[in-house]
């Protein structure tokens, strides 16, 4: 066990929940505000990608990230494991630029009253499915996806769109259609990526609130 985590660091364990959807479909923007809303620890999965280090870069940037075997699930389900008993890991540091991680760099994370999980896979992995005590998944059309990922990756990562809808076409609409919508169907909650921040947010706070959940929320 990571030294970060050889002691329970809360008096009890975190409420966590999962959420996922497909790529673009605004389920980190939701993870985001349900973590400010309940001073939470917002932890995405993405951190958790294998190092490609011993890769050349010109293959690094070639493989398919939108793969579920793209994550290192055996660190991940240690990590979250740990923190969904109330105890602080050392992550991962991932450099996204390089598709590396930091050699000897972890982050020391502690989990808070409430730990929000998220990622396109945050529902597909079964090793994680019983840490959460709400599953959610954001269902949003393909159309709307592609839209918000161009966007993003355009304004904040330069990429053209020639590339951004080449990667959408070969790697992110298949892994979608083949790994991240069937994983719908472990979901507590639907909702619709369509609809208002605000909606989806009191539809998640009065779903909380029939399992009584929200003890301790800020």
């Amino acid at each position: 066990m990571n030294a970060a985590s050889a002691a329970p660091q809360l008096p009890f364990p975190p409420t966590v929940l999962g959420i996922a959807g497909c790529s673009g479909s605004g389920k980190t923007t939701l993870a985001s505000e349900l973590a400010r809303l309940f001073g939470g620890l917002r932890f995405p999965l993405d951190d958790y990608y294998r190092d490609l280090g011993p890769m050349p870069l010109a293959e690094r940037i070639l493989q398919n990230f939108d793969d579920p075997a793209a994550i290192e699930i055996p660190l991940l389900a240690q990590h979250l494991a740990a923190l969904a008993r109330g105890e602080a890991i050392g992550r991962p540091v991932y450099d996204f630029a390089s598709h590396t991680r930091l050699a000897g760099r972890t982050e020391r994370i502690v989990p808070g009253r409430f730990l929000i999980v998220e990622g396109i896979f945050a529902l597909h992995y079964e090793q994680l499915l019983p840490l959460y005590h709400l599953r959610i998944f954001v269902e949003t059309p393909d159309a709307l996806c592609f839209e918000r990922r161009l966007q993003r990756d355009r304004n904040e990562r330069g990429r053209s769109e020639t590339s951004v809808r080449a990667r959408w076409e070969n790697c992110v609409r298949p892994s979608g259609e083949r790994f991240v919508r069937p994983s719908a169907a472990h979901a507590d909650l639907l909702l619709d990526g369509t609809g208002a921040l605000d909606w989806k947010v009191e539809r998640v706070m009065a779903e909380m609130q029939r399992r009584g959940l929200l003890i301790g929320a800020e």
